[in-house]
C-alpha cells in the first residue's frame, strides 16, 4: 500500500469538507413591490411596497440562513356588498328588493415583519428560500365611501404568523432580485356586516436585495 497516496486522498477529503463548512456573515438591504389581497373579503388587490434589512449567515455551500426585519405596507380594495335595498308594498303587502348596496373600501395594513429565511442554492446564482414570519401590526386606515359604513370594518389581530416561499437569482455583485408568496395564517380583516367574515393576508412579493461585502 502507498502511503504517501494514502495521506495525501485523506488531506484532500479534510481540505474539502473544510472548504464546505466555511461559514460567512454578510449584511443586505431590501426592497420590493407588494401586490396584496385579504382572502374572503371580496376585495381585490393593493399595490404598495416593502423595505428591509437582512443578515445572510453562509453556512455551506448550499445553505444560508437569513434572519431579516421588514416594513410591509399590505391590505386590499374594492366594492364590498352590503345588503340590499328593500321597499315594503302596501299593495301586496309584503317587501321586494329595489337594488343592492354597496361600500367602496380601501384598507391598509402596515406590519413590522420578522422573518426566518432558509435559502437553498440550486446553482451559484439561483436558489429557493422558505421560512416562517411573524407580523407586527403598527398602524391600519380604512377609507369606506359611503363614510357611515367605515364602522362595519376593522382590522384582525395584531400579530399575523405564517409562511414565506420564492425563488431569487444572485448577480456576482452582490444584487439579487426575487419573486415570493406570503400567506398570513391568522386573522388579519373584520367585515362586521358578514356576519363578522375573518379574513387573511396573501402578498405577492417583486424585488431586489443588495448583499454587501462582495
Amino acid at each position: 500500500m502507498n502511503y504517501r497516496n494514502l495521506f495525501f486522498a485523506a488531506f484532500s477529503i479534510i481540505g474539502i469538507f473544510q472548504a464546505q463548512a466555511q461559514v460567512t456573515f454578510k449584511p443586505g438591504i431590501q426592497a420590493g413591490i407588494n401586490i396584496s389581497k385579504l382572502t374572503d373579503s371580496n376585495l381585490g388587490n393593493k399595490t404598495d411596497f416593502y423595505i428591509g434589512a437582512f443578515g445572510a449567515l453562509k453556512l455551506s455551500k448550499f445553505y444560508t440562513l437569513q434572519p431579516e426585519l421588514t416594513y410591509s405596507r399590505q391590505g386590499g380594495k374594492g366594492n364590498v356588498s352590503m345588503g340590499t335595498i328593500t321597499i315594503y308594498d302596501n299593495a301586496t303587502n309584503s317587501y321586494y328588493i329595489t337594488g343592492y348596496k354597496e361600500a367602496n373600501v380601501n384598507a391598509s395594513l402596515q406590519y413590522i415583519s420578522g422573518v426566518t429565511i432558509n435559502k437553498f442554492n440550486f446553482t451559484e446564482s439561483v436558489y429557493v428560500l422558505v421560512g416562517p414570519f411573524c407580523d407586527i401590526l403598527i398602524a391600519d386606515t380604512f377609507k369606506v365611501d359611503p363614510n357611515d359604513k367605515e364602522r362595519n370594518f376593522n382590522k384582525g389581530q395584531d400579530i399575523d404568523l405564517g409562511i414565506i416561499g420564492g425563488l431569487g437569482y444572485s448577480l456576482k455583485n452582490g444584487v439579487s432580485f426575487e419573486a415570493r408568496i406570503k400567506k398570513g395564517l391568522t386573522d388579519a380583516f373584520t367585515n362586521y356586516y358578514a356576519n363578522g367574515a375573518n379574513s387573511t393576508n396573501l402578498v405577492y412579493q417583486i424585488g431586489a436585495t443588495y448583499t454587501f461585502g462582495k
